[in-house]
């Protein structure tokens, strides 16, 4: 069975930093592209950042300069780590698994297999 297991959500002040895990139950390094996307009630679910199987990597603007995406194939893990979290960070976080094609991008439906998420909230 599929599963995707995110870790690592709580509260912080703005400026503050969190490290985002995600356990997959399966080798990472058989899939192409891994991501993670956030999501706030009454809004679609947003791509945040992705990497392929080459550790080429992909971020949203609001992500750039302050997330970081990597991946430990050995130990079957996908992170974010976020530093300088300002409110409007604050989201439900799922990482994502893609399954086959050989480009990565930052769309919802591209992705298969989904975490159940992980809560952060960034206070002012």
């Amino acid at each position: 069975q599929v599963q995707l297991v995110e870790s690592g959500g709580g509260s912080v002040q703005a400026g503050g930093s969190l490290r985002l895990s995600c356990l997959a139950s399966f080798g990472i390094a058989s899939r192409n592209c891994l991501g993670w996307f956030r999501q706030v009630p009454g809004k679609e679910r947003e791509g945040v950042a992705t990497i392929d199987s080459a550790d080429n990597t992909l971020y949203d603007d609001s992500a750039k300069g302050r997330f970081t995406i990597s991946k430990d194939n050995d130990k079957n893990t996908l992170y974010l780590q976020m530093n300088s979290l300002k409110p409007e960070d604050t989201a439900m976080y799922y990482c994502a698994a893609a399954r086959g094609g050989r480009s990565c991008p930052l769309l919802f439906g591209y992705f298969a297999d989904w975490g159940q998420g992980t809560q952060v909230t960034v206070s002012s």
